[in-house]
């Protein structure tokens, strides 16, 4: 069956229908990993996007009981040049078509994805519709449309939940959090205890915690004001560290700005530089906004790492205080593990101001 990827620049691509039959809107983006599809259908900071993957081919070890992400599958729909009938990998439990049809997933395959790329990086990411006819009446509908707005509403908890009892328990205020992440922080000796994205301070300081983790989401930054004053509140007492959405809100918090990029950074080999080093690791990322690098100066942040390729900001650390951020993913799942040791840092600040309070 026919279906239609409409842009709202005017362009049309036409592809065949697999997953769910429902007609899909988003804004329209795309990834350059060459493996790793489950994690990012299940990635929350893809909520309601339209994904579209540059690999030309998608599927080939199949779907699996353990690499989502999250819950739920998060893109409106998924955009590939050939997907595989006939996977191969002995955990694999149904192919990528079977998976977005059991989750109602709409999908498009036959699409030159190379082309549509070009075309996102030459005139920025864009909102689309994914349709099985084209009419005039949407092509109106979707130059006229703008999507996206209030995503972190949409996914974070509605309750808090808790990993088992360990010696360090941290608070992990929920944007949009990866199941990575949590993983990073139980493999290391710490209980998890996630909160709702408009938890308040004084909630979370109630529970008797030891460190905060911001986690990653969707969206703009700038329209979570509330939550700013909360983590100048939890900053000021505890240790943090903040992850891609978490790390832009840290910024926003401590007086930086963000702003949007053409096309974002999705994808799991971009190149990052840790100032303090010279160390050049591959990092794995999934953002369309930034923290704008100008509106550091009179602040109390410093840059610790930054993009090779266009110099983004990728690391922040609030100037006396054991609070860091960090623009990429660290858990890398799936992706490269160069900088893992930044989980170690964190576990490294938590532990110190535990042992300081212990002696006061």
């Amino acid at each position: 069956m026919k279906r239609y990827l409409l842009l709202a620049n005017g362009s049309v691509y036409s592809g065949e229908a697999f997953g769910g039959t429902q007609q899909a809107a988003g804004e329209l983006v795309f990834s350059t990993g060459m493996t790793g599809y489950q994690e990012a259908i299940t990635d929350p900071s893809y909520h309601d996007q339209i994904l579209c993957f540059t690999y030309p081919l998608i599927g080939n070890y199949g779907i699996n009981a353990d690499d989502d992400e999250s819950g739920r599958l998060q893109p409106s729909a998924i955009v590939c040049h050939e997907i595989a009938r006939r996977p191969s990998n002995w955990r694999s439990r149904m192919s990528i078509a079977a998976w977005a049809s059991k989750h109602n997933l709409p999908g498009i395959s036959g699409v030159d994805t190379r082309a549509l790329t070009k075309e996102i990086r030459d005139g920025g990411v864009m909102q689309a519709l994914l349709v099985d006819e084209v009419t005039p009446e949407l092509v109106a509908q979707v130059k006229a449309a703008h999507y996206g707005q209030q995503q972190v509403a949409a996914v974070t908890t509605d309750k808090i939940y808790s990993s088992a009892p360990q010696k360090l328990r941290v608070a992990v205020l929920d944007f949009g959090l990866k199941n990575s992440i949590l993983r990073e922080l139980q493999q290391r000796g710490m209980q998890t205890i996630v909160f709702p994205a408009s938890t308040s301070a004084q909630e979370i300081l109630a529970t008797d915690v030891d460190g905060i983790m911001l986690s990653n989401g969707p969206g703009n930054p700038a329209e979570l004001t509330a939550v700013l004053p909360v983590i100048r509140e939890l900053e000021e007492q505890l240790p943090l560290m903040a992850i891609c959405l978490g790390h832009q809100l840290f910024a926003l918090a401590n007086g930086a700005s963000t702003y949007k990029l053409k096309f974002g950074h999705r994808g799991f080999n971009h190149a990052v530089r840790e100032l303090s080093t010279g160390r050049i690791g591959f990092t794995s990322q999934n953002h369309g906004f930034a923290v704008d690098g100008d509106s550091l100066a009179g602040t109390q942040l410093e840059v610790t790492h930054e993009e090779i390729n266009d110099h983004t900001v990728e690391g922040l650390q609030l100037k006396g205080h054991a609070a860091f951020s960090l623009q990429f993913h660290p858990d890398a799942a799936p992706g490269p593990h160069d900088y893992v040791d930044m989980f170690d840092k964190f576990v490294a600040n938590v532990t110190s101001h535990k042992e300081a309070v212990s002696h006061t």
